[in-house]
């Protein structure tokens, strides 16, 4: 399969693409791939330095009639987000990614590609180790855990770095050009419940949520996807309600930077209820799946029959936990007054687990006000301490405020006109960029973003479109040509 990926073109990039993807590289678990880049540097004879953190830098001098230019800081990060379809057999901790061609698109099997934003990084090695590629003093920076807390930008110090401009390779559209993103933080709520017996009239059941899209919890935000936690709270709610079902276990989504697609419940009703509960549930199920049959074709809602559980959660905690699920905002709180069409403050119930005594909630708000970001993370703190949850924020990060006034970044939409024949589009985005962060210890920096066209991010229907590519690439080196003097 990967054999394949290897004969696409630009060669180089698409070569380094699958000898990083052959190489486990989940967040915080970033030993392996640290060292491949150490490695991949030390060989091209390269100054390499891991900082206090693990992230990797890289420096190569300027080629022939370049030494003069400003030196570029060309930055991707080093983890990917893993997801994966619930058939699918896949450990991420030990085995590379499994990728195919379809048409214009690579992807994975049943599992995300890696993309995001391995594509980023593939393309910064395929210009360290070019003998022929003519570009300004270089700064590689790889940055170790952008998915689940940003914490290898947060840890790079003052001091690493010479470069004055920073192109982040981290844009999912290869028609824009970012100069803004969203910061974010996580909202965690938790609370212990005590254990009832189950009646022996009593009936258990599976309801399992699956087939949903996902998608990034900042980039999809806006699309008014099904989220399995919201959608399973609501079939929960209607059984509560009308049925005295009880909760006995709940597990659904997995990462908080990803809209959760499945969703599964083990639930108690009495057995006298049996047959006037399965008729309202199907008369619910067909609800939903008509309310999202434009979006969601692939939903399914399913209930099944299974063995009894000794114990359900007691009935006040229950009552108030999916009351506080039903409360609790999820999508898009607020739309930018400044920028078109662009989120501003979001939140993703992302992840839900009941068990054994114990509730947790995993929210990601994301925004590009400050203000209102913690103006919403108050208001969901604020649905879970109503039902008596202990409610943390963690994981804090700024947003990249736009600089319209940006010189590389009025290089860059120059180039792209000439280049294509149109205008890109200047734009902020509603995800967690690591530019914002960075730029605290190196406030003099200039920053950009922009890469190649990517879809379904964080998530297993991730993919990366061929053509768009070797249009990222293309640009990226005219790019690298045109860095003014410094």
């Amino acid at each position: 399969m990967n054999s394949e990926i290897r004969n696409l073109e630009p060669k180089v990039i698409w070569n380094n693409f699958a000898d990083l993807n052959a190489v486990p590289r989940p967040s915080k678990k970033e030993e392996r791939v640290i060292a491949f880049m150490v490695n991949f540097g030390k060989k091209l004879h390269l100054e390499t330095v891991v900082d206090n953190v693990g992230n990797v830098i890289i420096k190569k001098p300027a080629t022939a009639r370049f030494e003069n230019r400003k030196t570029v800081v060309m930055q991707s990060h080093l983890d990917m987000v893993h997801q994966k379809n619930s058939d699918t057999i896949f450990d991420f901790d030990k085995q590379g990614i499994e990728m195919y061609v379809d048409g214009d698109w690579v992807t994975a099997k049943g599992t995300t590609l890696g993309a995001d934003n391995g594509l980023g990084v593939a393309a910064i090695m395929s210009v360290l180790e070019s003998k022929t590629i003519e570009h300004p003093p270089l700064e590689a920076l790889f940055t170790i855990d952008e998915e689940t807390g940003m914490t290898g930008a947060k840890g790079l110090e003052a001091g690493y770095l010479d470069g004055e401009i920073l192109l982040n390779l981290d844009t999912e559209e290869d028609d824009e050009i970012g100069m803004g993103c969203a910061g974010g933080i996580d909202v965690t709520a938790k609370r212990t419940y005590s254990e009832e017996n189950v009646s022996d009239n009593s009936s258990a059941f599976i309801i399992s949520i699956s087939g949903l899209n996902g998608g990034h919890s900042g980039m999809d935000i806006h699309k008014g996807l099904g989220n399995a936690n919201k959608i399973m709270n609501r079939v929960l709610f209607d059984g509560f309600e009308n049925f005295g079902l009880r909760i006995a276990e709940l597990n659904g989504g997995s990462l908080r930077n990803a809209i959760p697609r499945e969703s599964k419940a083990t639930i108690v009703i009495d057995t006298i209820s049996k047959e006037p509960f399965f008729f309202e549930m199907n008369e619910l199920i067909i609800n939903i799946t008509t309310e999202f049959k434009s979006l969601e074709p692939n939903l399914s809602i399913e209930i099944s029959e299974t063995n009894l559980p000794e114990k359900v959660m007691s009935l006040g905690v229950q009552e108030g936990f999916i009351k506080s699920i039903y409360t609790a905002l999820n999508g898009v709180y607020r739309m930018s007054p400044d920028i078109k069409d662009l989120v501003e403050t979001s939140n993703n119930i992302a992840k839900i687990v009941v068990k054994n005594g114990n509730i947790s909630v995993n929210c990601l708000t994301r925004s590009s006000s400050e203000t209102n970001k913690i103006d919403l993370a108050n208001s969901i703190r604020s649905a879970f301490e109503l039902a008596g949850f202990e409610v943390s924020f963690s994981g804090e990060y700024p947003g990249w405020l736009p600089n319209i006034n940006s010189d590389i970044l009025k290089v860059l939409d120059n180039l792209y006109e000439k280049l294509h024949g149109e205008k890109a589009k200047i734009a902020a985005c509603h995800a967690g960029l690591e530019c914002g962060i960075l730029g605290q210890n190196y406030p003099k920096m200039d920053m950009v973003s922009f890469g190649p066209t990517i879809l379904g991010a964080h998530s297993p229907d991730e993919r990366a479109s061929i053509s768009s590519t070797e249009k990222f690439w293309n640009f990226l080196l005219e790019i690298l040509k045109n860095i003014p003097n410094k």
